[in-house]
């Protein structure tokens, strides 16, 4: 079994380099495995900010984020490394301009997950029964979910550390978070108890809807960019579509051989990427529900009868950059891969990241963070390839308008101009 085609020449294949990496001031030393794992990581909507959880000891790590690659910010004490990778101490977070320094959040329990949200000025809550609240976010506030193993749900407040409120309704771990991007502070959990649920912030934390359609373990869930959809994956080989208006369930995604632990969309909405243990990413048209691309991660890939076996290569996170052109995926082989949408024959970029937890972009898609075994996180240098014109009029154009409206201008599009917009064609 190998990482890549025969036909490929590895050497070929470019070096994602190491920038920096993000460490507890009082880890456990590196190779220990177990009681500090990173098992979530996340970055504010604008990028200012950066959590990331140490699920077994129950902390939450918060970090202002400089925009220089190479000038990484911490707070007293905190731990990282320079672009060459040499473990090196940082002085006051406040040097980098921001008002608050990285904190630590002790949330009293096993952390799975976590989310970082912002509200937008004019937004408001679905609830039309909002005569009094508890709670009033300002504009500029930024909010820290936290799923925990009891299957509740701690909200925060990033800037003071404060604790604001409790959501209590799940009965398993909650295994993923994920706000809404439309500003609204519309939270969905994902739980082990085989459901999602739908909070609002903005209306005190009140739960607005429970989904349910997964039989099994519900592993992740990710809005649209327009947060029209959610995509969630768990245990059961398929992915489901929700139309979040109305809270329905859209359609099934079946093509994976094993359970599906990631998932996420597009910048334009066009495209959705599913992670599975089955060895494989596959790209999906949300609007249609078929599959456009597979990236694969084992060669010769398995049989179906085999695809719960191969074990060391497990997919375990996926995730889009911000440019639209790049996916990257995180292996249990111990590679970190950089594919370009278009091309699934091999990857553009590998990194060597071994015990790799999960994985996230920055907002501007110049980074990756990627949260090991050991308590650490990568900051991984993302390729920044400047996408064609044609590309980003794609981009403009998907985002605004679904695969149906595309396909009923068919009969006056030439017909590669057709197949471009709709991703079944790179160029």
């Amino acid at each position: 079994m190998a990482s890549f085609p025969h036909a490929v020449n590895e050497d070929a294949i470019a070096p994602s380099y190491l920038v920096s990496e993000l460490r507890p001031p009082s880890g456990p030393p590196r190779g220990l495995k177990s009681g500090c794992e990173v098992r979530a990581v996340a970055w504010s909507p604008d990028g200012t900010f950066v959590a990331w959880a140490q699920g077994p000891r129950g902390t939450v790590r918060l970090l202002p984020w400089s925009p220089r690659l190479n000038n990484l910010p911490s707070s007293s004490g905190e731990v990282i490394a320079d672009g060459d990778g040499a473990v090196v101490e940082e002085g006051d977070g406040n040097d980098v301009g921001n008002d608050v320094g990285g904190r630590t959040i002790e949330c009293g329990e096993t952390v799975w997950s976590l989310a970082l949200g912002s509200p937008l000025p004019g937004k408001t809550s679905r609830c039309i029964n909002i005569e009094f609240h508890r709670f009033r976010f300002d504009d500029d506030a930024l909010v820290l979910a936290t799923g925990l193993a009891s299957g509740r749900i701690k909200i925060w407040d990033v800037y003071t550390g404060k604790f604001l409120l409790y959501l209590m309704d799940h009965t398993a771990i909650v295994q993923d978070l994920t706000f809404a991007p439309d500003g609204s502070l519309m939270l969905v959990s994902a739980s082990r108890d085989k459901t999602l649920r739908v909070w609002d912030l903005k209306d005190d934390g009140n739960m607005v809807k429970v989904l349910k359609g997964h039989h099994k373990w519900v592993n992740a869930s990710a809005f649209s960019p327009d947060a029209s959809m959610l995509c969630s994956v768990g245990a059961g080989k398929s992915a489901l579509l929700w139309e979040m208006e109305h809270f329905t369930l859209l359609r099934r995604l079946e093509g994976h051989l094993n359970d599906v632990v990631a998932c996420e969309f597009s910048p334009d909405g066009a495209l959705l990427a599913t992670a599975s243990h089955d060895t494989r990413c596959i790209l999906w048209d949300p609007y249609t529900g078929t599959a456009v691309a597979s990236f694969g991660h084992l060669f010769p890939a398995p049989s179906p009868i085999f695809a719960g076996g191969a074990n060391y290569h497990w997919v375990r996170a996926v995730t889009f950059s911000r440019d639209g052109l790049h996916v990257a995926s995180l292996d249990d082989d111990g590679l970190l891969r950089f594919w370009r949408v278009g091309d699934d024959s091999t990857p553009v970029a590998v990194a060597n990241v071994p015990n790799g937890q999960c994985c996230a972009f920055s907002p501007n898609g110049h980074v990756l963070l990627a949260g090991l075994q050991d308590g650490g996180v990568g900051v991984w240098a993302a390729p920044r390839d400047v996408g064609p014109l044609q590309h980003l009029c794609r981009m403009s154009l998907r985002r605004v308008s679904s695969t149906q409206q595309v396909d009923a201008m068919a009969d006056t599009l030439p017909g590669k101009m057709h197949r471009y917009l709709t991703y079944r064609s790179s160029e």
